[in-house]
């Protein structure tokens, strides 16, 4: 058999060739280690994102501290009521770069806080500046979510009901919406006062279907609303030295401290109790 001659043509045509196969597998080589890349990121998103926070994210907790006595006495409360679910309010008095969402627990650390009410609206047009930060933040770390309307006595109750459903959208697995109450009016009877609450709170109901939760303090519900929301879901805020916030009432919520210190939040802020567990909470919430 005879030598195979290769010609200058032939040569060529073989270099382009090998030299386009050589191309080729850098190209699926370099394809591959792409999708490798990408998979593995993928796959350590949560740790990545992690390290990063640790090394450029950096949350410093401050070293919050209360008096003797309201210390002694948020003990104590805690103490009566291991039975029942911790959460906590907020509005924009918080600074959002100061809540760590992923971490918040009260009683070293023991108790966790199953729930957040933040408020939504105020009177006729306003809207709190980190209601939409706060809400998508709770729904991310699988908080009990509810928002208020803090209302303005002598404003529009037609108004504030269509202010507050304009800028809040509960979902379900969400608290009912909440009536925050704490003013007196300047210009109008106590009488005129219950019946333009009723009318926000039949706005809000016809909505969504549900009685909205009132909030206020003791007192003012004792002088003002005590029985004409008595079908009502009661939020009440007392800051005494006592066994619960009303002797006298059905209650569902308590808030028993506005100088709550909680591991993950960097100010002091209102911590609540609800009367039951977790789950009788969630039957609260909407379908």
């Amino acid at each position: 058999m005879s030598d195979k001659k290769y010609t200058k043509k032939t040569a060529k045509s073989i270099h382009k060739t090998r030299r386009k196969n050589y191309f080729l597998r850098r190209k699926i080589v370099l394809a591959i280690l792409i999708i490798a890349l990408i998979g593995t990121g993928l796959y350590l998103k949560q740790s990545i994102s992690y390290y990063y926070a640790l090394y450029f994210n950096k949350f410093t907790h401050k070293k919050l501290k209360n008096s003797e006595n309201e210390t002694l006495r948020i003990q104590k409360i805690l103490a009566n009521n291991l039975d029942k679910t911790y959460g906590f309010d907020i509005s924009h008095y918080q600074n959002t770069k100061d809540i760590k969402w992923d971490s918040l627990s009260i009683g070293n650390k023991t108790i966790p806080l199953e729930f957040v009410v933040m408020r939504a609206t105020m009177g006729n047009r306003n809207a709190d500046k980190n209601f939409d930060e706060f809400w998508a933040s709770a729904k991310e770390h699988n908080l009990i979510r509810g928002a208020y309307h803090f209302y303005r006595a002598d404003e529009d109750p037609v108004i504030q009901a269509n202010n507050f459903l304009e800028n809040v959208k509960l979902e379900s697995g969400d608290l009912p919406p909440v009536l925050d109450i704490e003013k007196i009016p300047r210009t109008k009877s106590s009488k005129k006062l219950i019946e333009d609450l009723k009318v926000w709170c039949k706005i809000v109901e016809e909505t969504y279907g549900e009685k909205p939760i009132i909030y206020t303090y003791y007192h003012y519900y004792k002088d003002f609303l005590r029985g004409e929301f008595d079908d009502y879901p009661i939020w009440l805020a007392n800051y005494n030295d006592v066994p619960e916030p009303s002797p006298e009432d059905k209650w569902q919520f308590w808030q028993f401290t506005e100088n709550g210190i909680v591991y993950g939040i960097n100010s002091k802020i209102d911590l609540n109790i609800y009367n039951g567990g977790v789950w009788s909470l969630k039957s609260l919430t909407l379908d």
